[in-house]
């Protein structure tokens, strides 16, 4: 369960009068279905809502979060396939994970409703929350830049846990990070969970076509904010195109020129004409962006890319434009193309070949690396 749906439905059940038990997915070794952070809320009425991986460790979860109800204190607990534990409970995804269970207090609700506004608002945000020791289960929150609330063990923790804090929400990561007792960066005594909620990665979609509108439905489900663009303004007043988060009338280059781009973002170029798509092409190498593709046959592909060397666009720029765009599935309709470019798209953000998981061994679950300057 998202943030934004746990938190709702927590202080919800908390403005009933209701006590409420998070059970949140902090850490996994291989195979795990769910990122961390996944979420299940269970309450003193016995209510349960969300999942932390889709079924396999849920009714144990369920005890444990009664247990708490009852009065125990907090609790990780970790689940791997090998443990007579996990294999009673169903855990037969290969994988290990480890599961933070505490009840939400009521003093923690404001750090909960600051971090629900500004995700609402697309703000980066992260909630922090103590593991270890008397005050395990305390959260605070980092929004805009600054921590909201302390965990009340030393003013050195609540300092460092904002400085990896600031640079969880940067990277787009979450981790588990060990601190000493007194809060020191090198110790080994406090866990504290860094989820972070980073402002939505951009997809930039160059020409108002069918294709536009299907990979934007797919795009907004993977929590991009969708934009397309088109010079011509009749192309962009068609209803079909309602899925995407803007819809605007502009050249490319012009729309992109004070755009900042990075790794997390997309650039498609579907426009099929000259004058627009290599103008948006040499815009979008100008940025950082993860993944720039353009659509096209073999031979509009040849075309375009003489006409870019002409232009001046180096092998090393031009070696970052997918083109023609997609996997190769066999797509023929808008929908299947939408399907092969999205799936392209994740393949690369994984580093992975998009290849068949049957004729591959790398694990099924794509994990996050931390940068090094956070590992």
């Amino acid at each position: 369960m998202k943030l934004q749906r746990s938190s709702e439905v927590a202080l919800a059940w908390m403005a009933e009068g209701s006590r409420v038990v998070a059970a949140r997915l902090v850490a996994a070794e291989g195979s795990s279905p769910f990122e961390e952070g996944a979420t299940m809320l269970v309450d003193d009425r016995g209510r349960i809502e969300g999942s932390v991986t889709g079924g396999c460790v849920e009714g144990a979860l369920f005890e444990e979060a009664s247990a708490v109800l009852r009065g125990e204190p907090p609790r990780l607990r970790t689940f791997g396939v090998s443990d007579s534990q996990a294999v009673g409970v169903g855990l037969m995804c290969g994988g290990t994970v480890h599961v933070f269970i505490h009840e939400i207090r009521p003093e923690d609700r404001e750090a909960l409703e600051l971090a629900e506004r500004a995700i609402e608002a697309n703000r980066p945000a992260l909630i922090a929350t103590l593991i270890d020791g008397e005050a395990a289960g305390t959260q605070v929150v980092l929004v805009d830049d600054s921590l909201v609330g302390s965990f009340g063990v030393a003013a050195r923790l609540d300092e460092a846990v904002e400085r990896e804090a600031r640079g969880c929400v940067a990277h787009a990561v979450s981790a588990l990070r060990s601190y000493g007792a007194e809060g020191e960066v090198m110790g080994s005594d406090l866990r504290v969970f860094l989820h972070a909620f980073a402002t939505p990665a951009s997809m930039i979609i160059f020409g108002a076509i069918d294709f536009s509108a299907a990979v934007a439905i797919l795009g907004r489900q993977l929590g991009y904010e969708v934009t397309i663009c088109d010079a011509r303004r009749p192309f962009t007043e068609a209803s079909r195109f309602a899925a995407a988060d803007h819809v605007v009338v502009d050249w490319p280059e012009s729309f992109l020129a004070d755009r900042s781009l990075d790794e997390r973002d997309v650039v498609l170029v579907f426009t099929h004409d000259p004058k627009f798509d290599e103008p948006a092409l040499i815009a979008a190498l100008a940025t950082d962006a993860g993944y720039i593709g353009a659509l096209g046959s073999r031979k509009t592909h040849a075309d375009r890319t003489r006409r870019l060397r002409e232009a001046g666009v180096e092998e090393a720029q031009l070696a970052r434009i997918s083109s023609p765009c997609g996997l190769d599935v066999g797509a023929r309709t808008p929908e299947e193309t939408a399907v092969s470019i999205v799936g392209e798209i994740l393949a690369s953000a994984a580093g992975r070949s998009g290849g068949p998981l049957a004729e591959t061994e790398a694990p099924i679950h794509a994990s996050k690396e931390l940068p090094a300057n956070l590992a």
